[in-house]
């Protein structure tokens, strides 16, 4: 098992494992860097093969959350939680009420929330135990479902990424291969129709797959397909690493924009997409509209305030676009070098420098 030598560990100021036998919570919780402000991130509950392919993945999501805070301008540091085991079968309240009481004993340092596997309900039961969680319900003072702001986002991040790379301020009649129909999935699904777009999708739940083909008249291929489809834009929104050695020589697009966190599995990547003239919006930037929502929680908490934040991932994107074009660099280079501007001391706001 290795943590120090990770690859992803980059300097984490904080790793931490929990352990619950009566509830059989099993959990790591990571803190990647709090210059910025205290840990915010999601608490991920997944039935991992091992318990290191749960360190790998708490690693690098912690690290990503750092840098969507920091592309997000929000005054909050990066941190991820994972939970080892099936939610299908072992998650309880009494298991999340556990959870919460590990996280309170980290004072404020990270503050959960919801991610794949959790819920709002669960946040419910993590704040039984525990004030440093956000993504409540609505009637309890938080701000609901942040699957409604991380869906927007990624469509704002789709619509800029097609108007830089086509020239066109409509998505009408653009191809979208949608991959994967959770909560965010689902959202963007409706915002893209809405826009007129030709979307195809894929999930490997086949029943999401029938509720939207029949609720918006789509067209659905086998998931082993959605990423290999000709189309203007391919959007994943399940898990990530799907932009690999295996997949990036058969892709058949012209954008890539979507909700799944870590979608390239190594920078490298990124620089293939370059070459290959494929334009690709970075995850962490376009899929800050939950994290952007549960920030603004509290007695004052106005949507509209929230939405127009989030409108703000076009002017970050297109800053970042501009900035590759300029240094001649893949996106997601371009990106890190902004996030790594705004959360390193002693750098300043546009002091851009290149890092291998």
């Amino acid at each position: 098992m290795t943590v120090f030598t990770n690859h992803a560990f980059d300097k984490h100021q904080l790793i931490c494992f929990a352990n619950d036998p009566e509830t059989n919570l099993k959990a790591i919780i990571a803190v990647h860097n709090t210059n910025r402000g205290p840990a915010l991130g999601g608490c991920r509950f997944w039935n991992y093969q091992n318990e290191q392919e749960a360190i790998d993945d708490v690693l690098r999501l912690s690290r990503g959350m750092t840098y969507k805070s920091a592309l997000a301008n929000l005054n909050l540091g990066g941190g991820k939680a994972v939970i080892i085991g099936d939610p299908r079968h072992i998650k309880t309240p009494q298991l999340m009420q556990a959870f919460g009481r590990f996280v309170n004993k980290l004072n404020g340092l990270y503050i959960t929330a919801e991610d794949v596997g959790t819920s709002t309900a669960d946040m419910e039961s993590i704040h039984q135990e525990t004030s440093h969680v956000v993504g409540l319900d609505n009637k309890n003072g938080g701000s609901g479902d942040p699957s409604i702001f991380t869906a927007y986002g990624v469509y704002i991040g789709i619509k800029t990424s097609y108007q830089k790379k086509s020239g066109k301020n409509s998505l009408s009649g653009a191809k979208v291969a949608l991959q994967g129909l959770g909560h965010v999935g689902s959202y963007l699904l409706k915002h893209l129709h809405d826009d007129g777009a030709e979307v195809v999708v894929a999930d490997l739940n086949k029943e999401n797959v029938e509720r939207v083909t029949q609720q918006y008249g789509v067209k659905s291929v086998d998931v082993s397909q959605i990423l290999y489809e000709e189309c203007d834009i391919l959007s994943p929104c399940a898990l990530g690493g799907v932009i690999n050695d295996k997949t990036i020589d058969s892709l058949r697009c012209n954008v890539i924009a979507g909700a799944a966190n870590n979608q390239l599995l190594e920078a490298q990547h990124g620089d293939l997409l370059k070459e290959k003239g494929i334009l690709y919006a970075p995850d962490y930037l376009i899929n800050a509209g939950g994290l952007i929502n549960v920030s603004y929680e509290g007695e004052h908490y106005n949507p509209q305030i929230v939405k127009k934040h989030v409108d703000g991932i076009h002017d970050t994107l297109m800053e970042i676009y501009n900035l590759a074009e300029e240094k001649n660099i893949s996106s997601n280079r371009a990106s890190d070098m902004v996030a790594e501007s705004r959360f390193m001391k002693n750098e300043n706001e546009h002091s851009y420098k290149i890092t291998a």
